[in-house]
């Protein structure tokens, strides 16, 4: 019995029945992760198997296959065989075959009344010859994605059929809310720019500097500890020094790359929803298939392509049990360079042809971040969501109490209210007390989060610290003993 399918599913199952009875050979089929895309697949394939026909699925990767096999027997789509070497499922006589497109585009292709093309987006060489083959031609071709578009897509397929988007989904509670945050804007000049997308071994050098990978780590453990967590890098090299940076302040972390192996990543998965590793740190490589319990997202990888955008978000945007929202640090200036997530959609597939020049569009309003709290506000949001902070009409230089301080290209140092100061005080000289410090230590904690002296408030008792005082305490702890080694253990 299979799981009773949401409005949303319905609705796209029955316009890619419409779109077959319309004639349409070739279907994409665009739906945000979270949507349960391989249930509709299953779905599909479900009344295929019962109308004694065949079917062709396709994975673009060997490690989804078992995993679309489990999923369509939950939904009681059991007559299946597997395309992929001396898998035990081998079996060319079930109406359901499952197949790597590495393995199918080497083998004989065995008849089928319909395809499924999963993760539609990855568009190979073989798909093309596939769909034109005149023994393929009037055989329905449905491609499954959350983001079908690559450039030349539309010239492969016919029609597009949009099943929901990623705010509809957000509204309806069926994908997780977020809250990003952006505290640091890296330098990327000398990043050339390679099939519209940052060069990766220019962004590597610019991305793993030690002032920039502390502050991933030190950022994570201020806002994000507690949160299951993956983190995105640029290369394996870059992936695999976040990985020893954190392990190196106490964090449970692990790394997967491409070459990890089945096995392998599924015993890190099972470590991962056990609580016993806090951050995955990998390259380019969990951004599909992958159903983890993901509450925070961490962006060390800038980016121009839409798509890996996405993808990448989109790990943290499934619901979960006692998951309020997905916490998303963008270290990359992602957002602000793209937008958030529910803001990217297209209505049409790229027809690949060369783009003349139009009119000029209306510069669309992208997020800012809140000069107080880092928060990545919606476009035209005066008043902060996340902390109520509402910045007042100011010219490029500000002040502050005891220096100035010049608006620069990396932002503007953030300026606190008195009673943040005095609350800050507050509670780190309650940690003071409690912790046996040396008279002074919280007066210091405070020049060090502030840039001047608490003059005038040591006359106020102690408070009971917030967790984001004890967090950043604890990265400041960590900052000042890496800082205490010598360079070659850094």
């Amino acid at each position: 019995m299979g799981a009773i399918l949401r409005p949303q599913q319905t609705a796209l199952l029955d316009q890619i029945d419409q779109a077959i009875a319309d004639g349409d050979r070739r279907i994409m089929a665009q739906a945000p992760t979270g949507f349960g895309k391989t249930v509709v697949a299953a779905t599909i394939a479900g009344k295929i198997m019962d109308a004694g026909e065949r079917a062709i699925v396709t994975v673009p990767a060997l490690s989804l296959i078992d995993q679309t096999v489990e999923r369509f027997y939950r939904e009681g789509v059991r007559d299946v065989g597997v395309i992929q070497a001396d898998h035990i499922l081998t079996n060319y006589k079930r109406s359901i075959q499952i197949a790597s497109v590495q393995t199918l585009q080497r083998r004989v292709i065995p008849r089928a009344d319909l395809v499924i093309i999963d993760e539609a987006h990855r568009w190979y060489e073989f798909y093309g010859e596939w769909f034109n083959h005149p023994d393929w031609r009037d055989v329905p071709f449905i491609g499954l994605s959350a983001t079908p578009w690559t450039r030349g897509l539309g010239r492969h397929y016919e029609k597009l059929i949009i099943g929901s988007t990623t705010i509809e989904l957000i509204a309806a509670g069926y994908l997780s809310k977020f809250r990003v945050y952006a505290p640091s804007s890296p330098d990327l000049t000398g990043v050339r720019t390679v099939a519209g997308d940052f060069r990766e071994d220019d962004l590597a050098k610019a991305m793993d500097k030690s002032a920039l990978v502390a502050d991933v780590v030190d950022t994570w453990i201020a806002r994000g500890k507690g949160r299951p967590t993956l983190c995105f890098a640029v290369d394996r090299a870059h992936a695999k020094n976040l990985q020893q940076k954190f392990l190196a302040s106490g964090v449970a972390a692990e790394y997967v790359d491409a070459y990890t192996s089945a096995n392998d990543r599924a015993a890190i998965a099972k470590r991962f929803h056990a609580g016993e590793v806090e951050v995955v740190c990998n390259v380019g490589c969990l951004t599909t298939g992958v159903d983890w319990d993901v509450r925070a997202i961490i962006l060390a990888r800038p980016t121009k392509s839409e798509m890996l955008f996405v993808q990448m978000i989109g790990r943290g945007l499934r619901t979960a049990d006692g998951k309020d929202d997905c916490l998303i640090l963008d270290h990359s200036d992602n957002h602000l360079r793209l937008g958030f997530v529910t803001d990217i959609q297209h209505d049409k597939l790229d027809s690949g042809r060369e783009r003349q020049k139009a009119e000029p569009k209306p510069k669309t309003a992208l997020p800012k971040k809140c000069p107080k709290c880092t928060f990545l506000k919606p476009p035209k949001t005066p008043l902060c969501p996340a902390c109520g902070f509402k910045p007042e009409p100011k010219c490029d230089v500000v002040s502050k109490e005891g220096e100035l301080v010049e608006f620069s290209a990396r932002g503007v140092q953030r300026q606190a209210s008195n009673q943040e100061r005095v609350t800050f005080f507050r509670e780190v000289k309650h940690i003071q007390v409690m912790r046996g410090y040396k008279p002074g230590w919280a007066k210091y904690q405070y020049k060090e989060k502030f840039g001047h002296w608490p003059n005038g408030l040591e006359g106020f008792s102690p408070l009971k610290p917030s967790a984001e005082t004890l967090n950043w305490i604890k990265s400041r702890q960590i900052a000042y003993a890496k800082a205490a080694r010598p360079a070659w253990q850094r």
